[in-house]
């Protein structure tokens, strides 16, 4: 069966392509894509996975699921509909848009907590254009993938610090003895232009 360490660039296009297929049906029709057997069976190994929606304005929806709690080709197709319709940040896509629309996909390793004795050795142990990051604190959470922090050209600092803002946290809250930074891997598999060629972006 396959898993996150042996997803191919076939595995990708499938994954990508699928999942412009889910919001496409749902947003026409408001039902849900009967996924093929076929499909299940390749994507039945349990693994987080986010879904990412790019206009040529930028950010149009990411919505998905850190923790390899559901099954792949459930938890894909709970984040598509997710990301193009219930983004609180966004309008629900419309269908009239979808085709000067990007997905993507990022499939998830699952979150480890970083142990440091200090603060300081947080910058050592992260790795722009390896890791996302989650920081905790508190009822305080925020979640960063992998290509965040390359798109933007941020280095491990800066990184931790734009994470502690989406956590709803002052920026240098990552210093503090009480909050816990975890780390995670991602494959990337993206449109390079609506309904295009779908690559795995090397971060």
């Amino acid at each position: 069966m396959k898993d996150y360490n042996n997803l191919s660039g076939e595995d990708g296009n499938i994954l990508v392509k699928t999942t412009r297929k889910i919001v496409t049906e749902y947003i026409k029709n408001n039902t849900k894509t009967k996924l093929e057997k076929e499909f299940k069976n390749n994507y039945s190994f349990n693994a987080g996975v986010f879904v990412t929606l790019n206009s040529t304005q930028g950010l149009r929806g990411c919505i998905g699921y850190p923790l390899p709690d559901k099954l792949l080709f459930n938890a894909l197709e709970d984040a598509a509909i997710s990301a193009a319709t219930k983004d609180p940040r966004f309008s629900p896509v419309k269908y009239e848009e979808l085709d000067s629309i990007t997905f993507e996909v990022t499939v998830l390793t699952p979150p480890k907590k970083i142990v440091v004795s200090k603060p300081e050795e947080y910058l050592s142990k992260i790795k722009v254009g390896r890791d996302g990051l989650i920081i905790k604190n508190g009822f305080y959470s925020g979640l960063l993938l992998p290509q965040v922090p390359v798109e933007y050209g941020w280095n491990e600092e800066e990184f931790l610090e734009y994470t502690c803002e989406k956590a709803g946290l002052p920026k240098k809250y990552w210093k503090n003895l009480d909050t816990e930074i975890q780390k995670f891997e991602g494959i990337v598999f993206k449109e390079e232009k609506p309904n295009g060629v779908v690559i795995r972006e090397m971060l």
